[in-house]
């Protein structure tokens, strides 16, 4: 028998310690967690919570509407149609569904199954944009965003839409969104001027965002008008911030909604039946002299037209220009590029984004400084015998060498004053009085310094401030410029080019036609401007157009004098007697035999104007081979105000390689003014007929 006493077995005490301190650990680290979670990091996990159920939803609003002066709609919004589905409120039955997706997929023309949902197809997926059946489609929204409206078909018909309006209670799930548009009725008869619209561009995302713009839905302007005022445009979206649950179904409202405020509806100054005058006249000229020549001349041009009083803009045309109708939906890439590629540039408004040389309309510049400074008197007269040399120099030491400058017609022009410098555009004669010319012009004629001023006082080589982007500067050079820019000392026949509006000198057709107002104003400078009023959506005028004197010539000391070539400090205006002369010598053009005579003949409107005859040389002028010395190429320009006596309208017209101002542009500009005088009598009419009723 064993008398061994039983122990009960026993576990040792001191492995209990190490479970203790594991589950020390494991309630110390859910302890931290929970005091991270809610003490330390609580404000940013319940602002993530707060964000996982709240929504902020942005109302479109609607963008304003454009006009002419006459209340003609330029731009407007139209309806578009989508059809839409939403996975949430389909039938549960999945034999209903597909009945419901068989009879849409025949109406909308889209395929009940297409291609296979995967990773690729559902990450590249893009409503409206996709090969995928609507099965494929409804199957990638209902996992992702299943209580929102998805778009199957856009901008289908409108018979298509109520066609599924009317199925709405037969077709839970399948709706039709209504997004609006933009359509321009005038197409490119104002394209220049309207302009068109584009979704928001990648560099401005952060701007457009601030202001409540959506990436993706919304567009802003991308040219002309639309683009320029596009803040009175386009209005300010509203806003909803909603709770939804995780799947995103709206359950409530969290704040009271922004409703959206629409954009302002603008009036311009522009008369549509004188644009349409004025394309069809460029258009006309450009095809007859093409035709008439048997080889294509210029195939593009420019023609605006002024109030020579307000400052108003009555017509303005760049052309060729685009149909910005095709951009309403989506800018197609393939015409986008079509329309960069084209040498003619047609997305560039010539009217204020063309440097160009302006050739002899420049010598009004020249002609009020020779007479207001001296140089010449009005009675004087200068030889042309049709070719002078000058000695070239480059510096007042300079040996120099033996330069050749001719007058437009070879044979001359004889002694020549100061109103048949004008009339007859003499080349020579401009030479002389602006650069100097021994034993006829001492001191060196009116010089560089001086004739920059007068310039810059008719508005050469600034913006006009027009209400249109891509305005540019043009160039009023001087000695300065082409050292900084070309790197040579100013030559002595720089300054003889310059006179002539050649050599370094560039404007755009604007400038050029504000110069021409100004004188014909009796040196009023106006603010050129596109709007005439801006009214909000319940009809009040927010803003309408006021003329505006920037300066006056003859009052405004704005010519700074110089000695020799260095400024004094002094500055002068110029003489009213001045402005007087140069206006008779641009009526010389039109009535006594002047360049462009023969194309007045029988006018009854009083035209004055001025020809130019612009040789240019080019990148397109190069390759096409026209560069040929003494024979370079040229652009036809012609400015015409009229009546003469107390001038109303001022239009210029400018063809590129028109080769001359007289038989190219002349006619149009006659045409426009015509056009204008005709339209206001009808108007007068008319108002006569109302007020008799």
């Amino acid at each position: 028998m064993n008398n061994s006493t039983y122990q009960k077995p026993t576990i040792d005490l001191g492995r209990f310690k190490w479970i203790f301190i594991l589950l020390g650990f494991v309630f110390a680290y859910y302890t931290f967690q929970l005091f991270s979670y809610q003490i330390i990091n609580g404000a940013s996990y319940q602002a993530q919570a707060e964000d996982n159920r709240t929504e902020v939803i942005s109302i479109p609003t609607q963008r304003g509407v454009i006009y002419d002066r006459n209340g003609i709609v330029l731009a407007h919004n139209i309806p578009s149609y989508n059809i839409t589905v939403t996975p949430a409120d389909l039938p549960d039955s999945d034999g209903a569904t597909h009945a419901i997706f068989d009879k849409l997929s025949d109406l909308i023309g889209i395929p009940l199954s297409n291609g296979v949902v995967n990773d690729e197809t559902a990450g590249n997926f893009s409503p409206c944009n996709t090969d995928l059946g609507i099965e494929q489609i409804v199957e990638i929204a209902s996992t992702n965003w299943p209580f929102q409206a998805t778009r199957l078909k856009c901008n289908v018909t409108k018979e298509i839409a109520m066609v599924v309006s009317e199925k709405a209670q037969d077709w839970p799930g399948i709706g039709v969104e209504v997004q609006s548009i933009r359509e321009y009725p005038t197409g490119d008869q104002t394209a220049e001027i309207i302009g068109f619209l584009g979704p928001v561009p990648e560099v401005l995302l952060d701007y457009y965002t601030n202001l409540g713009f959506v990436s993706g839905r919304d567009k802003v302007g991308y040219a002309g008008v639309e683009n320029s005022m596009q803040d009175i445009l386009g209005g300010t979206n509203g806003r909803r911030v909603v709770e939804v649950t995780v799947g995103g179904e709206i359950v409530r409202n969290l704040e009271e909604p922004v409703e959206p405020i629409p954009g302002q509806d603008i009036y311009l100054t522009v008369d549509l039946r004188l644009q349409t005058a004025a394309r069809e006249a460029l258009i006309y000229n450009l095809n007859y002299w093409n035709a008439r020549l048997g080889k294509i001349l210029s195939t593009s041009g420019v023609v605006i037209a002024m109030n020579a009083k307000t400052g108003e803009i009555l017509a303005l045309v760049s052309y060729p220009n685009f149909e910005n109708n095709r951009m309403s939906s989506v800018i197609p890439g393939y015409y986008y590029e079509q329309l960069s590629v084209d040498e003619a540039k047609p997305l560039v408004d010539k009217a204020i984004s063309a440097e160009l040389p302006p050739g002899s309309v420049y010598k009004l510049v020249t002609a009020l400084g020779v007479l207001n400074e001296g140089v010449v008197t009005p009675e004087q007269t200068v030889d042309d015998p049709g070719m002078i040399t000058l000695q070239q120099k480059f510096y007042e030491s300079d040996i120099g060498f033996e330069q050749n400058y001719y007058c437009w017609d070879h044979k001359g022009h004889g002694p020549v004053d100061f109103l048949h410098g004008i009339a007859y555009s003499c080349n020579v004669y401009w030479y002389k009085v602006a650069g100097g010319y021994a034993g006829e012009v001492p001191d060196g004629g009116l010089g560089i310094w001086r004739m920059s001023q007068y310039a810059k006082a008719l508005g050469y080589g600034e913006v006009t401030g027009i209400e249109l982007p891509g305005e540019v500067n043009g160039l009023v050079p001087d000695p300065t410029y082409k050292r900084l820019n070309i790197g040579e000392n100013w030559a002595t026949g720089d300054t003889y080019l310059a006179a002539v509006g050649q050599g370094y000198v560039l404007a755009t057709p604007i400038q050029v036609m504000n110069s021409i107002a100004t004188i014909a104003n009796d040196g009023k400078h106006m603010q050129l401007g596109l709007i005439s009023k801006i009214e909000d959506a319940a009809g009040n005028v927010t803003q309408s157009f006021e003329p505006k004197q920037l300066w006056d010539i003859t009052k405004d000391a704005l010519i700074e004098e110089y000695d020799g070539n260095t400024p004094t400090g002094v500055k002068k205006t110029v003489q009213p007697w001045v402005i007087a002369l140069a206006k008779r010598g641009m009526e010389m053009v039109t009535d006594t035999g002047g360049t462009a005579y023969e194309e007045f003949i029988g006018d009854t409107n009083k035209i004055a104007g001025k020809t130019g005859t612009a040789e240019y040389c080019d990148d397109w002028a190069n390759a096409q081979g026209l560069c040929l010395p003494g024979n370079w190429p040229a652009h036809a320009w012609f400015v015409g105000y009229a009546p003469s006596d107390d001038p109303e309208i001022v239009v210029v017209a400018f063809a590129y390689n028109g080769k001359e101002g007289a038989l190219f542009s002349a006619p149009i500009v006659r045409k426009v003014i015509d056009t204008y005088f005709a339209l206001k009598e009808i108007d007068a009419n008319l108002l006569v007929s109302m007020s008799g009723e």
